[in-house]
Formats: C-alpha cells, structure tokens, sequence
C-alpha cells in the first residue's frame, strides 16, 4: 500500500507537496481559511506501518509563531483519543518530524484535538444536570450553533463568566473547561459545591465553531482574530464576540476568566489587566492573590514566566480580559498554557496534554471559590 496524506476531517489542515517516498515527504502548513495565519496542522497517515517516515514542514520557518517550533514535539495518535509525542526538530526554517509508525493509520497533529462531535457531547451530557441550562446565544458567521452553559441559580448575586478558545487551535483550552465542568458538577467536589453555593457560572466552551472545524489556529471564518474584536464586534464579522458580550452586558460580571494556549513559552501563566490606565490597587491586590492561591491549587501554575506587563495601547481595550475590566471593574484574567510542555514538570511521553489540561480545569475552583468568599 503506498503512503497516502488526508485532512478533510474535523479540524483537518496540511498541504501535501510531495509523498512519493516515505523519507522525504514534504508538506506545508496550510493557512488558516480566512487568514494568513499559519501554525495549525492535523493530518493522517495510511500504508505507512512500519515504515520510517520523514515528515518535513518547508514553510515552518514562516509561520506565525516559528519560535513556538523550539524545543517543540508534535503529537501523534492511532485512536484519536491517546495522543503521544513524537521526535521533531526544527533548524529555523523546516520543521521535521521522523517517526514510524507501529500501525497502518495514524494521526499527527499540533496539539490534541478537541473535536466538534466532543464539543456537543460536553454541553448534552452537561444540560442532563439539574443544575445546568443549555443556552443556544445565536449562530457563527457560518451559521453553526454558539451554545452556552448556565451552571448553578441564575438568581445567584455573583456572576463568573468563562470562555474558551476564542482562538479554535488552541484546544487545549477546551480540555480546560470539560474539567472545569466536571468538578462543578461532581457533587463529591466540595470546590465545586461552594462555588455554586455562591455563584452562577456562564460557561462558552467554543467562541469559535466555525474556526475549529475548519482546522484555524486563530481566527474565524470571517478572518477575524476574536480577541481583537470586543471593542467593536459586528453581527457580521466577530458575532461570537457580539452576542457574548450582548449577554455579558445583560446578565453582569464579577469574575472573568478566557482560556488559551501559548505557542513559545512552555508554562501556564495568566496574563492580567495591569496595562489598564484604571487598573487600580485594590484590583492588583485581589489580581494577585488569585495567583497565590492558584499556585497553591495546582503545582501546574506558576506566576514568574508569563508576558509581563505591557503598556496601554489602543489595542489593549479590544482584547477580552482588560475589555471586560474596563467594563465591569471586575477581575478578569486571561490563563495560557502550553502547546509544548510544563517545564517546571515535563512528560516526556504526553508533554503538556489535554488530560492535563482536564486537571488544571479542576484545580481553577480552588482559586475562583477564594475570590468569591473575599
């Protein structure tokens, strides 16, 4: 059986060159679809069982992030549900993985996928809770559904809003919210029970539908970067961000957490609104002790590697955490983490990984209950 290279699949993105012979396949990583964003890939390989492979990435050098290509190990999988790392390298303008494969099909990917089909089993299986309300908030730019879960009484004084993956590659964030979730609904997890005792939970696992099935890493079908979009949103070109933020303003904020994950650096971290003109002492102090107490809930998080604090810019007020600070006066945080590793406690098999990421979704309830009672 000769090798053969497929994508059209859920999230599916590569660009054949060449794949004749197994030890110098050549391929580019496709564009996002309605932008020159260039860093997501998720493709199949069949006929190669045994077969040493030579996979080579010729345009990695210039991709969006090429410094994520550091230090950096691509995913591969024969199930789609364990994904395990495998031997890549990157000289500064091709990226190669070289692997053979144990089985005739197999997966490779930039970071484990979190599928559409998982996507709306999370809010089905989540809405059979007497404690949830499945809220659908309107449709994508290609009509698909942006759904949200109201986790908890909605009568509740104290709103906590959580979003994920304004930018779809970054699945990891929705591995994130699945864990988040489960230990809100797991009537054995005290955490859980108190933060529903003192508040209602506005959860949008996916911003960005359209995105994710495309196989984008950051942007919509529109081309549009969410996270640059919450100063002005239109129906036309963000309206995730639009009926978001509609609802948000609708309902109130006192705590705002958006999930992503980060190219470069190999640590979760999250990144404030200190760069606010506004942002205040008070709101520095409960900011950090957020963090200290997060440190506390997950050996996971750390606060010295992160983006630092940047100045004010126009461009400040269109990103969703400081937009929502600004708004609401609340504390509102944006949480990376990786697409390589936890440096600070790596996995040579898994590297940083969506169960992983279920974990610290776990963990999130810890700090967020502590803010709540303060």
């Amino acid at each position: 059986m000769s090798i053969k290279i497929s994508h059209q699949f859920d999230a599916g993105a590569i660009d054949v060159l060449r794949a004749e012979d197994p030890s110098a396949i050549e391929l580019n990583i496709r564009k996002d679809s309605h932008a020159d964003i260039v860093q997501w890939f998720y493709f199949r390989v069949q006929g190669a069982q045994a077969t040493p492979l030579n996979l080579r990435f010729l345009n990695a050098g210039s991709s969006a992030y090429p410094d994520g290509w550091i230090d950096y190990q691509a995913v591969a999988s024969y199930d789609r549900e364990t994904w395990f790392r495998v031997p890549t390298s990157y000289d500064g303008k091709v990226m190669t993985i070289e692997h053979t494969p144990e089985f005739d099909s197999v997966y490779y990917a930039y970071f484990e996928p979190y599928s559409w089909e998982r996507h709306l089993a999370l809010l089905d299986s989540a809405q059979l809770s007497p404690l949830v309300t499945q809220v659908d908030l309107g449709s994508t730019v290609e009509g698909r559904d942006l759904n949200m879960l109201v986790i908890g009484d909605p009568d509740s004084e104290k709103k906590v809003w959580v979003i994920a993956r304004q930018h779809p590659g970054e699945t990891m964030a929705e591995w994130f919210v699945e864990g988040m979730v489960e230990a809100l609904l797991d009537p054995a997890n005290p955490f859980g029970r108190q933060c529903l005792n003192e508040a209602v939970f506005y959860v949008v696992p996916n911003m960005n539908p359209d995105g994710s099935v495309r196989g984008n890493l950051r942007t919509n079908a529109a081309g549009a970067n969410l996270n640059r979009e919450w100063m002005t949103p239109t129906m036309e070109r963000s309206p995730e961000v639009f009926l978001v933020k509609q609802k948000m303003h609708e309902i109130g904020c006192d705590l705002f957490l958006d999930i992503h994950g980060d190219e470069g650096l190999p640590y979760v971290f999250v990144a404030g609104s200190e760069s606010l003109e506004t942002f205040s002492a008070a709101q520095a102090a409960e900011q950090q002790r957020f963090v200290d107490d997060f440190k506390v809930a997950s050996p996971d998080f750390q606060d010295l590697h992160g983006y630092g604090v940047t100045p004010f810019t126009p461009e400040t007020l269109t990103m969703g955490s400081p937009h929502i600070t600004h708004a609401f006066g609340c504390l509102s945080l944006t949480l990376e983490m990786p697409f390589k590793d936890n440096a600070n406690d790596p996995d040579p098999e898994a590297g940083w990984s969506g169960p992983r990421s279920v974990e610290l979704g776990k963990s999130i309830l810890q700090p967020v209950l502590r803010s709540l009672l303060a």
